[in-house]
């Protein structure tokens, strides 16, 4: 039986909308491997949404297309998920199934396309890149789509940045998320985030940490999704006040980071944890570092 183990993404880094991303160190995993006919599906740790155990089961879904587009006869399955991911959190659950998918048809079919080939698809599978390629490839990603294929690189993070997730316990759907968009936006807007999208991606890179506050701004997609987090605008000052560098919203939602150095991370746990217990609804904050390896497929 084969392992996959796939990394929880935080995409939308900022001004970085549909193009951003991180991978951290919070992990899916799968078991994978042939049986006569047919698919079996278990589930091992259940989440707050009923993952499906039929055919309508993403994973099982994305290697049902994969054998689909490559030409090979899908033969039967036996998938077993244990996923810690939370689903529907702005943390790329999807991605994760879709990553997974991709990886065990890949092996099944015998095709052996390389992991850059494999991002193509993931990408255009979700219709953009910066969950499934920090998914793929680890750290951090930026990414663009086209018509025709996924242009990325990949940036190494100072080891010492350590990212605060604080998990509410209520979900935003990525459709939800994306009604509140305008279709339209100002020059000025665009070259705001046009100016923070390029500091964040130069501050990250040679670890400019002052330049972090301004390089997260945006003004594309946080300021309308504002109204579907509740304290948002409060968490993040708080955060602040406690020592981050930065905060953002992490993908769709409803999941909100914070960017911290390790030397700050025990003082801002301790006093970021009373402050989520004293607003309405339940936080969980958890500090992660970042995965450097992307998924991984196991034999065991």
């Amino acid at each position: 039986m084969m392992h996959i183990k796939v990394p929880a993404t935080s995409a939308n880094m900022g001004p970085g909308f549909d193009s951003i991303g991180i991978a951290l160190e919070l992990y899916n995993h799968l078991w994978f491997e042939e049986i006569e006919e047919g698919v079996e599906i278990i589930v091992k740790r259940k989440q707050e949404i009923e993952i499906p155990t039929d055919k309508n089961n993403l994973i099982y879904k994305t290697m049902v297309d994969f054998f689909a587009q490559t030409g090979n006869v899908m033969p039967g399955v036996r998938l077993i998920q244990e996923d810690y991911i939370p689903m529907i959190r702005g943390l790329g659950s999807s991605a994760a199934c879709i990553v997974a998918g991709l990886l065990a048809a890949n092996h099944l079919s015998g095709r052996h396309y390389c992991r850059e080939q494999l991002a193509q698809i993931a990408a255009k599978i979700e219709g953009h890149p910066d969950n499934s390629n920090p998914a793929f490839f680890g750290s951090m990603v930026v990414g663009a789509l086209d018509q025709n294929e996924m242009r990325y690189v990949r940036l190494d993070l100072p080891k010492e940045l350590v990212f605060a997730i604080m998990v509410p316990d209520f979900p935003v759907s990525t459709e939800a998320s994306r009604k509140v968009l305008p279709d339209r936006y100002t020059k000025k807007d665009a070259v705001f985030n046009a100016s923070r999208a390029a500091l964040l991606v130069a501050s990250m890179y040679t670890g400019k940490y002052e330049n972090l506050s301004m390089a997260m701004q945006d003004r594309i997609h946080q300021p309308y999704r504002n109204q579907l987090i509740p304290n948002m605008d409060r968490i993040f000052k708080a955060a602040k006040n406690y020592g981050a560098l930065a905060t953002y919203l992490s993908g769709a939602g409803s999941t909100l980071m914070a960017v911290l150095t390790e030397e700050k991370a025990e003082e801002f746990q301790q006093k970021m944890k009373a402050y989520l217990k004293a607003i309405p609804n339940e936080w969980e904050l958890t500090l992660l570092k970042p995965d450097t390896k992307g998924a991984q497929l196991i034999a065991e």
